[in-house]
């Protein structure tokens, strides 16, 4: 009888250990997805002066939407990682980084800027690269999450403090740069 109720805690330690682990895995692979999220936006938000500075150099009556660019990057940056105000900021910075990608359909020159080509090809690359971290971070949340709320994993979960994440929600549609014709020039 002895030997039957310590096999019983055993393997409900063992138990217990092995439900730890994972969602101690679960939970790291959630923060380095937020970290890559981190550091794409950061990266975009690093290339926006440097798209302002080109365009003030073609557009300089633009200065309304200049100014709106520098203060939605600075509320985007200021956000932190909260994820409903940072996707909020992130969300509210997009719509006027992508009026000021499509000022160049009237600034033929600019269009055929280098730099201009460049930090747009950058951008647009960042926006692919913030979207694939996006994705990793929500599945990874989903995982933690999933095994939060699972039984037995949830008798362990509660007590030791792993809690249920917020998604990273951004509404695309706003964050998504208009397509702009480039008149053949690649």
């Amino acid at each position: 009888m002895t030997y039957l109720l310590l096999g019983f805690v055993a393997v409900l330690i063992v138990t217990g250990v092995l439900i730890y682990n994972r969602l101690v895995s679960r939970s790291q692979m959630a923060d380095n997805g937020w970290s890559d999220i981190d550091v794409q936006l950061k990266r975009r938000a690093n290339l926006i002066p440097q798209l302002v500075t080109t365009v003030k150099g073609y557009a300089a009556h633009e200065r309304d939407l200049f100014v709106e660019v520098t203060e939605k990057r600075a509320q985007a940056m200021a956000a932190g990682d909260d994820l409903a105000s940072r996707g909020a900021a992130e969300s509210a910075l997009s719509q006027p980084v992508a009026r000021l990608m499509a000022i160049a359909e009237d600034y033929p020159d600019m269009k055929a800027s280098g730099n201009f080509l460049e930090l747009q090809r950058e951008l647009s690359d960042t926006e692919d690269k913030i979207e694939m971290a996006r994705r990793f971070y929500n599945g990874a949340v989903r995982e933690l999450n999933t095994s939060v709320q699972s039984f037995p994993a949830n008798l362990v979960a509660g007590p030791l403090g792993f809690r249920q994440r917020a998604y990273f929600e951004v509404d695309m549609a706003d964050r998504a740069l208009p397509e702009i014709d480039m008149g053949g020039v690649s």
